[in-house]
């Protein structure tokens, strides 16, 4: 009976979700009860919320190289299935790049609306920006140490991207070296489930600072963020998706859509792209997907294919750099870019993933990571549409992709 109790416990115990937007509520209440006292508030309530950063800028680097290396070494039944590995992979890629556009555009629209809160010490001084070509250059590292030590996000991506395929490259000599990676890969894992574990005490000692300075002009931006999310996500499945399973897949949009919405509604209510996975494989298949694409597509997709999520960064971008009074140039934008979608293959499926990428997007552009805190509490609610969307691209893939490959079959057999 004492188990039993305790397992009620246990199960009674609210979702990481849950914990942070109450922390969120909490820091909203307490930031607007201490509005006279802010010096307090940033001694002795902040220090803890720095902690959590400094946690969280820790994990970044080691979860970013290993899981897009693991990923990468993942996909050597890529060189089996051939084309469809790599149809899969450009449209993933060419998709995500499009998603983050859309972010970016829609932040840009909603930016009038973002508040500027750079009377507090949330004002960021950003760097001179740097020409398209520098930006080029910089993507690739010229030292193996240095990225990793100044936590250059889109050199660790491209460290991890070949060091990926050269382990692939090496063929049965890379047995113990998988492995240790793979091991590595999970321990790393293990501790950002730790280290997100620690959220709810972080968004409440980060937030609560801004609201005691700032008042009640920073909440209402939350709604406005929100809403300018979910039209980025009505906006990319409905003209992207229906653009591309109508022109590549062959496939009525309306047909696609009625199709996938037993698939739509759970992932939106379950907010998990791996959850969502069979019924995924169903909905797909009853659309007339071949079985064999639709097992090595769809979850592929779970690992690299994250528009919704991508669409979210652009989108939290522009609203944190508004917040710090920060104008952002074309080369960071164009760092965002290819920062959300390179990264997206290493990010996928794992919890929090949004927040760590968040991270990633930030600090590749300068921008302080802090400004996580402004949208975490409602994570959940952008989980919700970005889930959706990201398992709505994968069906999309796997649709256009089986249609692509049974056209190719036809001619050859027509050749015959």
């Amino acid at each position: 009976m004492a188990g039993e109790n305790k397992e009620m416990k246990k199960g009674k115990k609210p979702s990481l979700a849950m914990q942070i937007f109450i922390a969120l509520v909490l820091a909203i209440l307490c930031g607007l009860a201490l509005q006279g006292h802010s010096e307090l508030v940033e001694h002795y309530i902040k220090p803890f919320g720095i902690i959590f950063l400094n946690l969280v800028k820790f994990i970044v680097v080691p979860v970013v190289l290993f899981s897009i290396m693991c990923g990468i070494i993942s996909m050597q039944d890529i060189r089996k299935v051939g084309s469809i590995g790599l149809k899969t992979v450009v449209f993933y890629l060419c998709t995500t790049a499009f998603a983050v556009s859309i972010g970016l555009f829609f932040g840009t629209l909603f930016r009038r609306f973002f508040p500027i809160i750079a009377t507090t010490d949330l004002s960021y001084e950003v760097k001179g920006g740097i020409s398209l070509m520098d930006t080029i250059v910089n993507i690739f590292p010229s030292n193996f140490i240095q990225p990793m030590v100044e936590a250059n996000m889109l050199q660790v991506i491209v460290m991890a991207l070949i060091l990926g395929f050269a382990i692939i490259l090496v063929e049965e000599k890379n047995i113990r070296v998988v492995a240790a990676f793979n091991d590595f890969n999970d321990i790393f894992m293990k501790c950002m489930e730790m280290v997100l574990s620690l959220s709810p005490i972080g968004v409440f000692c980060l937030l609560c600072p801004v609201i005691a300075a700032n008042g009640p002009k920073i909440i209402g931006s939350l709604a406005t963020v929100l809403l300018a999310a979910y039209i980025g996500y009505i906006v990319h499945a409905v003209f992207v998706y229906s653009a591309t399973v109508k022109v590549l897949g062959g496939l009525s949009p309306v047909k696609f859509f009625k199709g996938m919405m037993p698939a739509i509604m759970f992932a939106f209510s379950s907010a998990s792209s791996v959850g969502t996975l069979p019924i995924n494989m169903e909905c797909t298949e009853k659309l007339g997907a071949k079985r064999e694409i639709a097992s090595f597509v769809l979850p592929l997709g779970a690992t690299i294919n994250m528009d919704g999520t991508a669409i979210y960064q652009g989108i939290c971008a522009i609203f944190i750099a508004s917040c710090y009074g920060i104008h952002l140039t074309l080369s960071q934008i164009i760092t965002i870019i290819l920062t959300a979608t390179l990264a997206s293959i290493g990010t996928a499926g794992v919890p929090g993933a949004g927040m760590i990428m968040l991270a990633m997007v930030l600090t590749s552009v300068g921008l302080p990571v802090d400004g996580i805190a402004l949208v975490a509490g409602v994570d959940r609610i952008f989980d919700m549409g970005r889930t959706t969307v990201n398992i709505t691209g994968d069906a999309a893939c796997t649709m256009v992709v089986s249609h692509l490959e049974e056209r190719k079959a036809r001619k050859a057999k027509a050749a015959k």
